[in-house]
């Protein structure tokens, strides 16, 4: 019984309590003051009658004394709840102690609001250089002074704080009315910091306001120059595209009819002249058809539009194809065009034409770029579920500081020896876009005199990632420059030797 009559007294003394917001320590000390004086409250409510009775009538002091019992309890609880009511914080929260900086030295301007936004002070060590209205707006709501289209930005911000935050920041603009300033707005970033009372209410907020015009002004110049870029780059993607079209309709026609004429199928030609002739207008035909299908590739490949189709296929078969595309070239100009094909490798999965691509391209340059009596090697192997393909040759070489700027479109490493020969400056950047497409990479390594290597890697089974640790070791080292053995020729037999599984060609 007595259990359940503290737990009533307990209950009730709580819901009461809560409802003043009383905190939880002192919330417990009261209920168990209260507990106590109730305790006292029963005992004097058997006792304070009975010893009125030995004065008072009976009649008269069983009333009495169980309204003075009453009375007593009534004002102890009264003066137990006064005195342990909480002190009320100030009105007004203590901004600047003794160990903070000055509200003068703080950067920008400093604004100290009540909770609904309204303006006590204004200070800062740049208050001088916002406008006068800055200075004059204590009293006032300084979403006032912000554009119409910002104020909703600091009203969330207030609200934020209002819900618990303890720091908001918005970014604000202003009008304008310096004549000194050559812009519309003032922008200003302001990083507010609430101030609460001992329950968690917001009762304040301290503002720092930051002038970002300079930085916003160049934040805009800079997203404009993006933009003109890549509209630019847009354009001109737009326009390789369209002269490309256009370029291989007449080029049909040009190599049609010079190989017309060059095969004298309408009468013979009248001297040898008018045939060399006629040969110039193919060469030159096919060179500019193909330059013209390079650009249309990079451009399909800028604007994300080149789809490979991904198959499997043996390597061989696209290494002999650029063998047999370039070997009449090579021979020409008094090259050795050879290749090295790992035994067994199997099927690769990848795009077949665009590999040939590749190699068409990086032999090509390599031919163009090697003098009369070096090589040009054309390498295939696996290693750790990587295809890796390496081209070399023994030809000019690179410099160390250019190899970095190889791969961009348009770009040709520019010295005496390579201003005698035309190009784009495609090839490369043909090579590197169509590699990554096949998720691997190009590494380049040269030397000034004596060759250049080209080393491609890229997944085997055409998924277009790579395969664990086995990556690292795909980049071993291969012998570079290649270099013929000077007492063994290059024969037909040897192109047939593979029993070591590592050379279609004894190059040393």
């Amino acid at each position: 019984m007595t259990e359940k009559a503290v737990a009533l007294i307990d209950h009730a003394t709580g819901m009461w309590l809560s409802r003043m917001e009383e905190d939880e320590s002192v919330r417990t000390a009261t209920v168990q003051a209260l507990r106590r004086l109730v305790a006292f409250g029963l005992a004097a409510f058997f006792v304070v009658p009975a010893v009125f009775c030995l004065i008072f009538p009976v009649s008269v002091a069983l009333p009495l004394g169980v309204a003075a019992v009453f009375a007593v309890f009534l004002a102890a609880a009264a003066s137990l709840l006064a005195l342990r009511k909480p002190v009320k914080p100030e009105a007004r929260p203590r901004l600047v102690t003794d160990n903070m900086v000055l509200a003068t030295q703080v950067p920008g301007l400093l604004v100290v609001f009540d909770e609904h936004g309204v303006v006590r002070s204004v200070s800062g060590r740049d208050l001088k250089q916002f406008p006068a209205r800055f200075q004059n707006c204590a009293g006032h709501f300084f979403a006032e002074l912000v554009h119409v289209s910002d104020r909703i930005g600091l009203m969330q911000a207030f609200d934020a704080l209002r819900q618990g935050d303890d720091n908001a920041i918005a970014d604000l603009r202003f009008e304008n009315g310096a004549a000194a300033r050559q812009t519309q707005f003032i922008y200003g970033r302001m990083d507010i910091t609430a101030e609460r009372d001992r329950f968690g209410r917001l009762v304040g907020a301290i503002g720092q306001l930051r002038d970002i015009t300079e930085k916003e002004i160049l934040r805009k110049e800079v997203a404009r120059k993006v933009a003109e870029a890549e509209s630019a780059n847009d354009a001109k993607s737009r326009f390789l595209a369209a002269v490309s079209h256009e370029l291989r309709t007449p080029l049909n026609a040009v190599l049609g009819f010079s190989d017309i004429l060059a095969g004298e199928y309408f009468g013979k030609l009248e001297n040898d002249r008018q045939r060399e002739y006629v040969s110039l207008i193919r060469q030159s035909g096919a060179h500019l058809l193909s330059v013209v299908n390079t650009m249309l590739d990079m451009s399909k490949l800028e604007a994300g539009h080149y789809d490979l189709l991904m198959e499997p296929f043996r390597i061989s078969d696209a290494i002999n194809t650029c063998e047999g595309m370039l070997g009449l070239q090579a021979k020409q100009k008094g090259l050795t065009l050879t290749s090295r094909i790992q035994r067994d490798m199997g099927e690769v999965v990848a795009d077949q034409r665009a590999i040939q691509q590749v190699l068409i391209n990086l032999a090509g340059n390599a031919i163009k770029f090697t003098e009369s009596g070096g090589v040009v090697s054309m390498d295939a192997s696996l290693e750790g579920g990587m295809l890796k393909l390496t081209v070399s040759d023994t030809g000019i070489g690179i410099a160390a500081d250019k190899i970095a700027l190889l791969g961009q479109p348009f770009m040709q490493v520019q010295n005496e020896y390579t201003r005698r020969y035309e190009g784009t400056g495609l090839g490369l950047a043909l090579v590197k876009g169509l590699v990554e497409l096949h998720g691997g990479t190009v590494t380049i390594t040269s030397r000034p005199g004596e060759g250049t290597m080209v080393t491609i890697l890229l997944p085997a089974d055409g998924s277009g990632q790579k395969t664990g640790g086995d990556w690292d070791d795909a980049r071993e080292p291969v012998e570079f420059p290649p270099r013929l053995k000077p007492q063994t020729p290059v024969t037909d037999t040897m192109k047939e030797d593979v029993a070591d599984g590592r050379a279609k060609a004894k190059i040393a």
